[in-house]
């Protein structure tokens, strides 16, 4: 059903919703099993998967795309990493929020590529031996091949409880970029056989504020200050959140969805919820602010009722 926009005092049409029939294999969402269990520091994909931080990574080429600074570089035993790196002075800590992000959605059961954080690193280039800015290093893996991305409003999950407890604890975190290319499509090979994972992919954008025109990014003043649920109206959640993609998740969520992710995230101890922005490398104070926030959050999301109006 086609919906009605009054936007600046225009009518615009939003196009209706596409469902596609799923490719074999195609998931968004797995049973976590205990989410009290998992390991939030090193993540589902373990620590033997992280960089060393002992290391001289190679340098291979500058990231061309984005607003941090990157690059490509290769340790010692002949790994690729993608390097997302924090800019001099803290000004945009996107790297720490991606990791922080990355490992609470796998917790609850999200699909995530491994990622982790070095706050410094050992570079070799053209100019010698130095140590250059850390940031968030993702490995390249062969048992995980990208395929392309996915688009928010046509994908096999949408109206889903996986596809819409997504999109409920994105608004938790204040994920302000909600672009298709921050979405990719993954072959992840088990044995002989291929999952198609659908995920989330660029998480960097949040922790802060949700305003449209330059929202900031991990700010615990930002994030405290900004409301998360403002009501319910015919079975729908009205959020707080005003980015650039309100429209994905207006008038869309029942509170049963929102109470379905804020279980799940409820479930994490206190010192799971440590770890996951430890992995991000913050420190505790930072840490204890963002955690506190999201911690209310989650009671906010708990005590929705499936057949609450406002």
């Amino acid at each position: 059903m086609v919906g009605m926009l009054l936007l600046g005092g225009c009518v615009r049409v939003r196009q209706p919703d596409i469902r596609p029939t799923p490719r074999p294999g195609a998931t968004l969402w797995r049973d976590p099993g205990r989410i009290a269990a998992a390991d939030l520091l090193h993540g589902p994909w373990g620590s033997q998967h992280a960089p060393s931080p002992n290391a001289t990574y190679t340098f291979v080429e500058r990231k061309h795309k984005g607003v941090n600074p990157g690059m490509s570089v290769v340790d010692p035993e002949g790994r690729e990493w993608s390097v997302k790196q924090t800019p001099p002075g803290g000004l945009d800590h996107e790297a720490q929020v991606e990791v922080a992000i990355s490992r609470l959605l796998s917790a609850i059961g999200y699909y995530q590529a491994p990622v982790y954080f070095l706050p410094s690193f050992t570079l070799k280039d053209d100019w010698g031996r130095h140590v250059e800015v850390g940031g968030r290093f993702r490995p390249k893996d062969d048992t995980l091949k990208e395929v392309g991305d996915w688009s928010w409003p046509s994908n096999p999950f949408i109206g889903t409880r996986a596809y819409n407890g997504l999109l409920s604890a994105l608004l938790m975190f204040n994920s302000t970029d909600l672009k298709d290319e921050n979405n990719s499509i993954y072959e992840h090979r088990v044995g002989d056989g291929v999952e198609l994972w659908y995920a989330v992919r660029d998480l960097g954008s949040a922790l802060g504020d949700t305003r449209r025109l330059g929202p900031y990014k991990s700010d615990p003043d930002a994030f405290e200050k900004e409301p998360f649920i403002i009501g319910v109206t015919r079975n729908r959640v009205r959020f707080a959140y005003t980015g650039y993609y309100e429209r994905y998740v207006r008038d869309r969520i029942a509170p049963a969805d929102v109470r379905w992710t804020a279980d799940l995230l409820g479930q994490l101890r206190d010192s799971q919820w440590r770890d996951a922005f430890r992995a991000g490398g913050y420190d505790d104070a930072t840490a204890t602010r963002f955690i506190r926030r999201l911690q209310e959050k989650i009671k906010e999301g708990r005590i929705l009722g499936s057949g609450a109006r406002s």
